[in-house]
Order: structure tokens, then sequence, then C-alpha cells
């Protein structure tokens, strides 16, 4: 079967319920015509196949580099869902573009290609299988293309994030102080999220180091007041910046990224006005607050 160009690509599965072992397995074959987000007119992407509201059992492909037709070929199996709860379920089949800079999401942005509910039509899918010990086997199959639906451009805002930074230049001492979040973008489907802030200090546009706030539970407005200590001599002041991003923890598999907000010297808007606040009160080195959006 060929696929047809569209908007933003289309992607080809296979999905197959035993009804003896009330197993689904899921096959993500290949995709095709995705839509360029790299600067080269190429794209890295990969697939993740999930549950809505169940984030224990989570699969993902391999990252394709540098095309925009992959082939994936990978086949993930969901164990022990009787069918009567499959039905009342959603399956979500989401394409992403890997970011080796900003790791699973493009430019530290979060970007969502596909969503597509998953309900079962056993019209003309259900056959009869003989296995080589003459049994029957009940299965369900279903096998095709679905265009990839683009994001959603009413889609609501990832939120504020608060933080606080200081520069002691007789120490070399660089503090981020990550105060609350609030109003994040709800990630899990109880319409909540289980947040954490990642710090990512960058120097000459290299990682030079990371760390991370706790996690919160079931909050779209964390408070984590919790400062992190790095050290950067006062030469290096103009050529380091910071990466924060939100994320939403998982238990098991990636942790989904609600946004994020750079700040430093080569920013832009309240990036580079929040740094150079920092810098233009170095003679008192008392801290300054200002609430950031997370973009």
């Amino acid at each position: 079967m060929t696929a047809k160009a569209n908007k933003m690509g289309r992607l080809n599965y296979k999905l197959e319920y035993d009804f003896k072992t009330t197993n689904l397995t899921v096959s993500i074959m290949q995709a095709a015509d995705l839509v360029a987000m790299d600067s080269g007119g190429t794209s890295d992407p990969y697939v993740k196949v999930f549950f809505a509201g169940d984030k224990k059992k989570k699969f993902k492909t391999k990252v394709h580099p540098k095309t925009l037709n992959p082939t994936f070929n990978e086949t993930f199996v969901f164990k022990n869902i009787p069918f009567g709860d499959m039905m009342a379920k959603t399956l979500m089949i989401q394409c992403f573009d890997f970011d080796r800079q900003g790791r699973y999401f493009h430019s530290l942005e979060y970007l969502k290609l596909c969503v597509f509910d998953f309900l079962p039509d056993l019209g003309n899918m259900i056959r009869l299988e003989r296995s080589v010990c003459q049994c029957v086997k009940l299965i369900w199959q279903f096998e095709g293309w679905k265009d990839l639906d683009p994001p959603d451009d009413t889609e609501e805002s990832p939120g504020d994030v608060c933080f606080s930074l200081r520069y002691v230049p007789t120490s070399g001492k660089f503090t981020v102080c990550i105060l609350e979040c609030k109003n994040l973008r709800k990630m899990d489907f109880g319409g909540l999220s289980d947040p954490f802030v990642k710090i990512n200090l960058f120097l000459n546009g290299k990682k030079l180091t990371k760390k991370k706030t706790s996690v919160k539970k079931n909050t779209l407005n964390p408070y984590f007041n919790e400062s992190f200590t790095f050290e950067l001599k006062p030469e290096q002041l103009p050529n380091a910046h910071l990466i924060l991003t939100c994320l939403d923890y998982d238990r098991i598999g990636t942790c989904d990224p609600i946004g994020k907000v750079a700040v430093g010297p080569k920013q832009e808007g309240k990036g580079l006005q929040h740094w150079m606040e920092m810098v233009n009160t170095l003679i008192d080195p008392d801290e300054f607050l200002k609430a950031s959006k997370v973009s």
C-alpha cells in the first residue's frame, strides 16, 4: 500500500489482539512524508506507543536520524488486557523529532505529531487461524496507514515558571533557585501532572552540567523553593546560558516535556532581560525574583 503525501506525514501500523492470551500487539512499520523539523530539511523521528492515562506501560521505537521516511519495523506487546477493558481504552501513537541537544523533543520544545483513538471495529477484522496442533485461535487484526494529525493550534499554554538567579563574582558561585510553577499544561489522563524542573547550564553552546528538582505529584501548581549552585568563572559568564525545562515525571519510560525557558546573554525577550538584571545587580548580590513564561 502506498502512502500519500500529507502535511504532517503518514504512519503505517499494525494491531493484533489475541483473545486467548488477552495480549495486544502493536507494530510500528514505517512513516512517510514526515514534516521536516531540522534546519537541513530532515527530521530524526521516533514513535511512542501507550494507553492514555497509563504511564506504566509505555514503549518507544529507536530514533532514525535524518529521514522523512523512516522504516521502524518494531513490535510492542501490551499483556493481559481483557477485551472489555481494551474497548474502553484509548491507544496513543505519537511521532516525535529527536533533538540531540534537547533530548526527546525538538529544539527543547514538545512536538506532538500524532494522536488518534483506538476503537476497533470488529466487522471484517476477526479471523480464525489454525495452529500446528489444529486448535482454533481467535485473533483480531488490522493493518493500515494513518494520517498524522498536526498539533492543536488551540492547545493550552505550557504555564509559568518562577525562578531567581544570583551570581557572586568573588566566589564564582552561580545560584539558580526554582521557586514554583503555575498553571502547567495537563499531561496526565486525570487532568494533572507530576512536574519537576531540569536545569541545564551551557557554556559556549555545550552542556556544562545539569541538575533537577524533586518531583511534585498530582499538581499543576508545584511549589519547589529549591536552590542549585554551579561553579562559573567571571570570564565565562558572557558565554553561558541556562535552559530550564519543566517535565512530567514518568516512572517507566521517558518523562514528557511540558515546556522550557532559555535564559542568557544571547537570548531574546524575558530570557535576556532576566539575565541582564542579574548581571546589572552584581554590585548588590541580593537575590531578585521575576516570573518568566515557559515557551
